[in-house]
């Protein structure tokens, strides 16, 4: 683990007390946003998942569900997201049950986007190094493009972040996060409902070599 930087912590600071107050002020809009998940998709309202926080430790995380639930038959996710999980998306009103992550330590404002558990054996030991810090509701990649950057670039922008972090820095990616939420650009990759899976750059290899053979 790094050394904790006087930053670092004041930057805790800050993660406990913007996501109180968001938390209180947006309780009416989250009440409104749960209905219309409840009408849209049914039970349950929440979407629950292990994440890898700092460190690689797995918490769980809590956002609102944007896509129904399809038993008995493989579908994509394209075909699971509703209209009205594309609408919470695009405004990032889903994230909003995300700030409990943030207040209880698991995550913080500003930082890398915490991504699939199965993801954490498949980077390279520069790519893992975003789990140095805790995992941000917005960062870097996501004010440079979100989704529709590579996983490459999203990965060196993370990278960048741990390397560069600062209190001025989570500032200036804030607010360039309520530009980025206006304009809704970089919601999904191309041709994606989100972004494609990362599969690693050993399993990559492994299928250019088994591509070779076939030739």
């Amino acid at each position: 683990m790094p050394r904790e930087r006087t930053s670092d912590v004041l930057k805790r600071v800050l993660d406990v007390g913007v996501s109180a107050v968001i938390l209180v002020c947006s309780a009416p809009i989250q009440l409104v946003v749960a209905g219309a998940v409840l009408v849209a998709h049914g039970r349950p309202v929440f979407f629950r998942q292990s994440r890898p926080g700092r460190d690689g430790v797995v918490f769980e995380l809590v956002k609102f569900r944007s896509m129904r639930e399809v038993r008995g038959r493989h579908v994509s996710d394209a075909q699971r997201l509703t209209s009205t999980g594309r609408f919470l998306r695009s405004t990032s009103l889903d994230e909003l049950p995300t700030l409990w992550n943030v207040l209880k330590g698991d995550m913080s404002l500003v930082g890398p986007r915490p991504l699939l558990v199965e993801y954490l054996d498949r980077y390279t030991p520069e790519q893992a190094r975003r789990h140095e810090v805790r995992p941000g509701v917005t960062g870097l990649a996501q004010v440079s493009g979100r989704n529709s950057l590579s996983w490459e670039d999203k990965f060196a922008l993370d990278v960048d972040y741990v390397e560069r972090r600062s209190l001025a820095l989570d500032l200036s990616v804030i607010g360039r996060t309520v530009v980025a939420v206006l304009r809704r650009q970089g919601i999904s990759g191309e041709g994606e409902a989100t972004m494609s899976e990362f599969v690693g750059y050993a399993c990559t290899s492994r299928e250019a070599e088994a591509g070779r053979g076939d030739a």
